[in-house]
This record gives structure tokens, C-alpha cells and sequence, in this order.
């Protein structure tokens, strides 16, 4: 029988206690490898980032993305949403999720919403009006971070700068996400993934050599500013309250475009030093052959071998001994000026046998080697949920009781970061927070029928 981990109630979510979880896998129990031997990751009730406050005031994917990654490693997130409106994401579904939704109808939760949003509270809190923006001063008083990435200049307009912020807290560590940066040309242009994926040269690398350039499958550029954005953080806290040399809070930038540029690694560095300029190639590899995606007689798999020794033994593999010796193929270099002679003769190998077939050829080889799943039969793969990375937790606006979020890749022996709730409604805590800060419920009420809650 598969353990469940059952995870202690969290006094960051007393307000809701139907929001707490139970790990466990998504499929059927009996179906479950027997996981009995395997020694609990819960070693510690501490988490890492335990008493780290967190003012999440980002929307989208980038800022939320970085504030569940703090969250998951046990900061305190509050999410600060618009009255009414709230996080974009809350309400953009898929044609699918639009007519077979499944959370309930007054639900404001949605698939895309719930990928970057647990492990949060969520305050409605109106910041253009002067009673929202001093019930923001006095969270930002008692927060160690904040996050935003409204354009470029609006947070000052509004009077909440990072200048004014950081004389109400010293400490607090300031983190904007923009499109572009705050200084240069593009600086005033709004973020978006696909156009900072166009403007760094990202996504003229991306698709097939002779077909337009495409986007990535996910939103790559948000996500690995979500990613660069909480490694400054931590950077900005461990400065702050470990390294010797104290300077308080700081301000941590980051864009769009820099994290694309940053990822183009040694296509860029090829570029910047030989002046050779990316291009696409598919699922190929510019500078190893082979090293892609194949057609077998049943569906798609990738192959690939990074050395000589590995060229051969796929010659092995593909009972192609006469490409051991030939002078054309033999080293990495001879594949690479004759890439196409060599990929249609592999190709014409694998057509010859199923999927399965191969697979079971390819497994004592050493080669790197996959079948090209789909997502489901990516997340049905048995390492999947041996390693954690489906988490079915309880969720009252669900139609079922329960979601299924995508778990922590980043496993710490002694300190595991923790899903301890799930994503919450709009507003779902502006009662508790509210309180916290010292206004009564008389209080509440008049915010709320003057628009600031």
C-alpha cells in the first residue's frame, strides 16, 4: 500500500481548514508501487523560509510563479489582488475547462490560476484609493519581501515606490518584474512571455529549419524570470540577515527579456564569440548528430548520442555495423558535416519496428533514449509520482473536494518544502489579515462598502 504523508494544520490557514491537504498520488492505490521501504522526507517541522512574510502583488505568471516558490519552502504569502477583478489567471480557461469546469460555478479558481497560486492568502485591497494604500503601508511595515510587475513607474505613481517603501521598512527586500528592465529604450513596453520570447531572438531558434519561427509549448520566458526573480530574493535576504556585511533591504530587477537572453547559453555565446547566428533546428542539436526526435512505425522517439563510444554502440543497437568504420560517420565531427546523409539512413532503421520494440532495445545501452510522451503519459510515468510530482490536495470549490496541483521539484533532505493549502478564493482572507492589523470588524464592513476590500 502507498503511504500518504499527511501534512500538520497550519496556523497560516486556520481561517479555512477544509483548504488542508494530504499528499498523495492521483491514481488508485492498488495501482501504486508498494512505497513502504521508502524513509519519510518529513524530517523537520521547520521549513525553510519559515517566519520570511512575503507581499505577493504580482498577476499572471512571472511574480506568482516566484511567490509559490518562496511560499512551497514555507513563507508566509499574501497575495494583494484588485476588488472584484482579482488575478487575471482566475479567469482564463481553456475551451474545455470553460464548459466542463471543475470547480463550482461561484468558484473564482481556475486551472491556470491554481498553477501558481497555492500556498498563498489572498487580500482584496483597492490601491488607488488612500485608505487601500495605508492598509498596504502597514503590511509592507511587518513584510521582508515584495513582489510586483506592474509597468515600469507605477507603483511611484501610486506612491508606493520602492524610495517611499524602504523608508517605511528598511529591511524589505523589493523585487520589480518587468517586460523590458526599468532603464533603456523598451523600458516603458509592457510584459509579455511571447514578445520578450520574439525580441531576445528566443523564438527564432524555436521550430522546425524550414517552417516560421514558434513558441515554446509553456510561457519559458515568464517562468524563468519567476525563477531568476525568487533566486535574487533569497540571494537579498541571505545578505541581509546572514552575510556579515549588513545593508538592509535592497531593490532585485528582473525582465522578460534579460531571463531570455540569460537562457540562449551557448547558442548566444556562439553568437557573441564566432559571430554565428542561432537558427532552428527542430529537436536536432546544432553541434551533436544524432540527437533527436526519430519516427518509429508507430509514433515518435528521441535518440541521441553525445560521443563517439555512444555512436558505437547505437550502430550496435541499430544492427548498422558498417557505420562503425565509416569514415563519414566515425567521429562527431564527420556526423555533423554529414547530418542528413546519416539522420535519413537512422531514420529509415527506426521506421522499421515499433515504439515498444525499440525501447526494449535500447534499455541496457546506455543511450540516451525516450519514448515522446504526451503530458498525460508524462505525469503517469511511474518516477512521477515515486519522486512527488502529483499532489492531490482538499479543495471546498471543487466540484470533486479535491485538485491536483504539479508537486516541489526541489527536494531538501532535512527541511522539504511543503504544499500545506490549496490556491484560495478571491478575497478569502481579508477578514483574518485585516484583523491581524488591528481593524474590527465595523472596520471591515465600511471598507468593504467603500470599495477598498
Amino acid at each position: 500500500m502507498f503511504r500518504i504523508k499527511r501534512v500538520s494544520v497550519s496556523a497560516f490557514n486556520q481561517s479555512r481548514p477544509s483548504s488542508h491537504l494530504h499528499l498523495k498520488p492521483s491514481k488508485p492505490l492498488n495501482q501504486m508501487r508498494n512505497l513502504n521501504s521508502k524513509p519519510s522526507r518529513l524530517k523537520s517541522t521547520t521549513s525553510p523560509l519559515k517566519n520570511i512574510k512575503v507581499l505577493d502583488c504580482s498577476r499572471i505568471l512571472a511574480g506568482p510563479f516566484a511567490a509559490q516558490m518562496l511560499g512551497d519552502m514555507g513563507a508566509e504569502v499574501i497575495k494583494i489582488e484588485e476588488p472584484r477583478k482579482g488575478d487575471d489567471t482566475r479567469w482564463l480557461k481553456t475551451l474545455k475547462e470553460s464548459n466542463e469546469s471543475n470547480f463550482k460555478s461561484t468558484s473564482s479558481l481556475s486551472n491556470y490560476f491554481i498553477s501558481c497560486n497555492r500556498n498563498k492568502k489572498s487580500l482584496t485591497l483597492n490601491l488607488k484609493d488612500q485608505k487601500g494604500i495605508e492598509i498596504f503601508k502597514r503590511l509592507v511595515k511587518d513584510s521582508d519581501v515584495l513582489i510586483e510587475n506592474f509597468m515600469v513607474g507605477k507603483m511611484e505613481e501610486l506612491g508606493i515606490g520602492y524610495e517611499v517603501l524602504k523608508t517605511i521598512n528598511p529591511n524589505l527586500i523589493y523585487s520589480n518584474i518587468s517586460g523590458f528592465g526599468s532603464t533603456g529604450p523598451l523600458s516603458s513596453l509592457p510584459g509579455y512571455d511571447v514578445i520578450a520570447a520574439a525580441q531576445s531572438g528566443l523564438m527564432s531558434i524555436t521550430g522546425e529549419p524550414d517552417r516560421s519561427p514558434m513558441k515554446i509549448g509553456v510561457a519559458l520566458s515568464d517562468l524563468i524570470t519567476g525563477i531568476y526573480t525568487s533566486y535574487g530574493i533569497l540571494v537579498s535576504l541571505y545578505q541581509r540577515d546572514v552575510n556579515q556585511n549588513r545593508i538592509g533591504g535592497q531593490k532585485v530587477e528582473s525582465s522578460l527579456f534579460e531571463s531570455s537572453l540569460s537562457v540562449l547559453a551557448n547558442i548566444g555565446s556562439s553568437y557573441l564569440n564566432s559571430n554565428e547566428n542561432g537558427q532552428r533546428w527542430g529537436t536536432q542539436h546544432p553541434s551533436i548528430v544524432p540527437y533527436q526526435a526519430f519516427e518509429t512505425s508507430d509514433a515518435y522517439m528521441i535518440v541521441g548520442t553525445t560521443n563517439d563510444r555512444q555512436f558505437q554502440r547505437l550502430c550496435d543497437v541499430l544492427d548498422l555495423p558498417s557505420l562503425k568504420t565509416n569514415p563519414l560517420y566515425s567521429t562527431n565531427s564527420s556526423r555533423v558535416t554529414n547530418r542528413l546523409k546519416l539522420i535519413e539512413i537512422i531514420n529509415q532503421k527506426l521506421k522499421s519496428q515499433s515504439t515498444s520494440e525499440w525501447l526494449k532495445k535500447f534499455k541496457t545501452s546506455g543511450l540516451p533514449h525516450s519514448k515522446i510522451n504526451s503530458i498525460q503519459e508524462g505525469f503517469d510515468e511511474s518516477q512521477s509520482f515515486e519522486r512527488e510530482m502529483i499532489v492531490e490536495i482538499d479543495c471546498e470549490m471543487s466540484k470533486t473536494g479535491k485538485i491536483k496541483l504539479i508537486g516541489i521539484p526541489i527536494k531538501l533532505s532535512e527541511t522539504p518544502g511543503q504544499i500545506q493549502f490549496a490556491p484560495p478564493e478571491l478575497g478569502q482572507h481579508n477578514q483574518e489579515i485585516l484583523m491581524k492589523l488591528g481593524y474590527n470588524l465595523e472596520n471591515i464592513h465600511q471598507f468593504k462598502k467603500d470599495g477598498v476590500i
